[in-house]
């Protein structure tokens, strides 16, 4: 792509321009004008290109991705189909559908089983000793997100972020006449920013010499090493939730970051800052908040929970794989590979940094309640 663009702009560089009589400059990256050469074709093409960041070879972050086995906890996942689930006392009980121990109202509702038996072609589960559900009020098992965020041995010198969804890139911004590249990038993948465009009323990102994507399926972190006001012991997580991506930061260095889905409207993530108190390694979590309860939800055993502001908390979440959009009542949602990094790097007290850069998240404590999963 780089040889495309200097193809672009053919000028030999021994020759001597018949305007300017000083020769045509290498084709190497300057910075500002030489004096002993016209910075012109190559030369000014590399050179345009390595203010931007984009330099040939091109320079990979420097970051490797965590590994998703992390993630693998030793419990088995089961949605609840729609209606409430019934829980009996026994597997005698739950195979002649005697009263119910207990019932789960109707709504998003995981569980988690430790046993198994199948009696007469039928099969139970065990979600607990002394707790039993039917096959008939549970889909298939749940197999959680697979998705990893990037450790980082230095601050990388651009922006970086995560493709949302395959996209293909343009060779320039803009909705009219787009040219594709042929360029294909798939769902979670890592791309570099080196430059921010705004044409027909969207934001472009420009991630290589002659390619742009619009920002839309993209969720990016601008790493900036500056402290939020009130941290003073140089260790913080960034939550963006303009860009729903979270940026560890520790002796003022980014150290990790990934993909998070926090609040959606009505039920946002408060921005602030907040500090980390309490860290439970797996939990249950369940609640309503409309008045018809048509949003309850029952999580068990959701894992690597850290609590922050009242009941919103980082913590794996099992059941969706669409971390870097917006997925839940108030708390940041991350895979569970990701959660257990950020469980093993935190401390009790550390800080976090919750902030909007659109500025379109409310900051009125009365629209916030203690928020959910």
């Amino acid at each position: 792509m780089l040889l495309a663009v200097l193809a672009a702009r053919p000028v030999q560089a021994a020759a001597v321009n018949a305007t300017h009589p000083e020769p045509v400059c290498l084709p190497e990256v300057y910075v500002g004008q030489p004096e002993d050469c016209l910075l012109a074709g190559p030369a000014a093409s590399l050179s345009e290109l390595a203010a931007l960041g984009i330099t040939y070879p091109r320079q990979v972050l420097p970051a490797r991705p965590i590994d998703p086995d992390l993630g693998i906890v030793p419990y088995y996942y089961v949605k609840a189909l729609e209606g409430p689930v019934k829980i009996f006392a026994s597997l005698e009980d739950a195979i002649e559908g005697k009263v119910a121990k207990r019932v789960i109202d109707a709504g998003f509702n995981y569980l988690t089983f430790i046993d198994s038996r199948e009696v007469d072609g039928k099969r139970y589960y065990m979600i607990a000793p002394g707790e039993w559900v039917r096959r008939d009020q549970i889909s298939l098992s749940v197999s959680p997100s697979r998705f990893a965020g990037l450790e980082f041995s230095r601050t990388p010198d651009t922006a970086f972020g995560w493709f949302l969804w395959p996209m293909e890139s343009q060779r320039a911004p803009g909705l009219n006449n787009v040219s594709l590249t042929g360029q294909w990038y798939s769902k979670q993948q890592v791309f570099q920013l080196y430059e921010r465009a705004e044409l027909d009323g969207l934001v472009w990102y420009r991630i290589g010499p002659e390619e742009w994507v619009e920002s839309r399926g993209t969720a990016v972190v601008f790493p900036s090493v500056t402290a939020p006001e009130g941290v003073t012991n140089g260790r913080w997580i960034d939550v963006d939730l303009e860009q729903q991506t979270i940026a560890v930061y520790e002796n003022s260095r980014l150290v990790f970051a990934t993909l998070v889905s926090t609040g959606v409207p009505g039920w946002w993530t408060r921005p602030g800052l907040f500090q980390i108190f309490e860290k439970v390694e797996t939990t249950y979590m369940t609640g309503a908040f409309e008045a018809d309860r048509s949003d309850f939800y029952y999580l068990e055993d959701v894992p690597y929970t850290m609590y922050f502001d009242e009941a919103r908390a980082f913590h794996g979440a099992y059941w969706h794989d669409y971390f870097g959009i917006e997925q839940s009542h108030g708390c940041a949602n991350l895979s569970n590979a990701d959660a257990y990094w950020l469980y093993q790097w935190a401390d009790l007290g550390d800080w976090v940094y919750v902030h909007d850069r659109s500025g379109n998240t409310p900051t009125d404590p009365s629209l916030y309640g203690s928020g959910g999963a």
